[in-house]
């Protein structure tokens, strides 16, 4: 492992699309990193990722819903997050980025290498919820037990130690955890609340299989290098399994396919330095 990326991140909220939209931006040289986290996450879940790049430019943002960004109610449609992306990176110029996205990340970042074909020069999707063409269109997950989590807590040091030995948590990196507490949390009087709340978590799961989530005819006209990395971990929990077409990375027409049979669906959590490495191999080859 490099040593840490010891610049801090500044936190920037834009105005865009009648929200705010936190960016997370470390700052450095080199081309640019740009980082879209799962559904529930956060941008500093990237944390761990990003610290084996010390002295790059690294930006990570908050989807609506999110970390610091505006939580407008349901329903969450995917479309709406490749369309914040690109106004973001619009607004911040980027152009000839890697894009990194992790599962709704993946899609996002899939999606604004269409709306906006300047932001990115290659992709690394991690196990990105992108579906089999026949899978949109069907019935929404029921997430009913998403709306029921627990939204309250004392502190973010309560929720990693009734985290830390649970599952899927215990097989993330501790660090990991420790920023997923950390900034997943916001003060609310006497104690903290989910960034993101159950009922928003919900929303973009059941909005996820909506025909217009389906990026397939989309994708043959994404040209640049994208790798897919996928989950390959079948655990009885709901969502630690892959959501990701199998064919996927034969679909775009530089696309490279990475299975990782032993990782469930939260790769970034459990293997940061694998992430790391395949981000290394897209910039040698870009």
């Amino acid at each position: 492992m490099t040593s840490a990326n010891l610049a801090s991140p500044e936190l920037t909220l834009i105005a865009a699309r009648g929200l705010s939209l936190a960016v997370w931006e470390w700052p450095g040289e080199g081309r640019t990193l740009l980082f879209a986290h799962a559904t529930s996450f956060h941008a500093r879940c990237w944390d761990q990722v990003i610290r084996e790049f010390p002295g790059r430019r690294c930006l990570a943002i908050d989807a609506r819903g999110h970390g610091r960004s505006s939580k407008p109610g349901p329903p969450y449609h995917w479309a709406a997050f490749g369309l914040d992306l690109a106004e973001v990176a619009g607004r911040l110029a980027v152009e000839g980025a890697i894009g990194i996205g992790h599962s709704l990340g993946g899609h996002t970042v899939t999606a604004v290498a269409r709306l906006r074909p300047a932001t990115f020069s290659a992709l690394l999707l991690v196990d990105p919820t992108i579906r089999e063409p026949e899978l949109y269109g069907q019935a929404p997950l029921d997430v009913s037990f998403v709306r029921k989590r627990r939204a309250r807590w004392k502190s973010p040091d309560e929720m990693f130690e009734r985290y830390r030995r649970q599952m899927p948590f215990e097989r993330w990196k501790p660090e990991v955890l420790r920023d997923y507490c950390h900034y997943g949390l916001l003060p609310q009087g006497a104690g903290f609340v989910l960034a993101c709340p159950p009922d928003g978590e919900a929303s973009v799961y059941e909005c996820s299989k909506e025909p217009e989530a389906n990026l397939h005819a989309e994708i043959p006209s994404v040209t640049i290098p994208v790798t897919v990395m996928r989950a390959g971990y079948s655990g009885e929990r709901q969502f630690s399994t892959s959501p990701t077409d199998p064919k996927l990375a034969s679909r775009f027409p530089r696309g490279r396919d990475v299975l990782l049979p032993e990782y469930s669906h939260l790769i970034p959590m459990e293997a940061p330095h694998l992430v790391a490495e395949e981000i290394r191999r897209l910039l040698a080859a870009v």
